[in-house]
């Protein structure tokens, strides 16, 4: 390694919407240290270098930092003669915790619940969890297509997050039965042209709207990168998401 991870926080920083205070730079290397603790006992991620935690983990994470600032402004000016209630965000197949639990050390008010298929990243985000003494983050142990019928969770998000190699009719038939009506789903994609004309089907059935589409380069790289945003203006339906293996066999096109 040519650099250590502080020096690549201090790197990437400049490119990034909002500063790191102290807290949470000392609560990144932490977490990075805890990553590479783990990673030894248990495949969490593959990218384990100073650079590829900082930019690929960290950095990518927070490229939706933009849509979870405007809902929060959104919220604020709903509620302007009380104090808002804090965003609830579900990171669906959160796997090592990017983007959700890097989102809630940066951004401690938002509620963030992680939700994975595998018990054993479980364990490895509550350990975490309870080394950085976070609150108001949970973990839920759950297949994707499970979790949108659990009633603690179904239409109970402001936000569900998807950052995985689904394509978008997989991802939007997981995590739109979490959001509630008003709420966003938020894609994280490299490029999804395609995807998203083959998704117009799902997302319409799931209660989703037009999606907009942010496009941009990892800033600092020559990464494409592409952020879907979709907001529920329905219920979905009781039928969705369908049963395990139903999804991802016959996606809805």
């Amino acid at each position: 390694m040519t650099d250590d991870l502080g020096g690549w926080l201090d790197k990437i920083e400049p490119y990034l919407t909002e500063p790191f205070n102290p807290l949470q730079k000392t609560q990144l290397l932490t977490y990075a240290r805890i990553l590479r603790e783990w990673n030894e006992k248990i495949n969490l991620t593959a990218i384990l270098d100073d650079e590829g935690i900082a930019v690929r983990h960290f950095q990518d994470s927070l490229t939706i930092l933009p849509e979870l600032r405007l809902l929060q402004m959104e919220r604020n000016s709903l509620n302007a003669e009380h104090a808002p209630k804090p965003l609830i965000l579900a990171d669906v197949g959160t796997g090592a915790g990017f983007p959700g639990l890097v989102i809630k050390i940066i951004c401690p008010e938002i509620e963030v619940i992680l939700i994975d298929a595998l018990a054993k990243r479980l364990k490895f985000l509550d350990a975490v969890i309870t080394e950085l003494n976070l609150q108001g983050v949970y973990t839920i142990h759950a297949r994707a297509e499970d979790a949108g019928r659990k009633p603690e969770l179904r239409e109970q998000c402001d936000i569900a997050v998807a950052r995985a190699v689904a394509n978008l009719p997989v991802l939007a038939e997981y995590c739109l039965p979490l959001v509630r009506r008003g709420g966003t789903f938020l894609a994280m994609k490299a490029q999804a042209e395609d995807e998203i004309n083959e998704s117009k089907k799902a997302i319409a059935v799931l209660g989703g709207e037009t999606p907009t589409v942010r496009q941009f380069l990892l800033p600092g790289t020559d990464m494409n990168r592409t952020i879907i945003a979709i907001r529920k203006g329905k219920q979905t339906p009781p039928a969705y998401p369908r049963k395990a293996g139903k999804v991802e066999q016959t996606p809805l096109k």
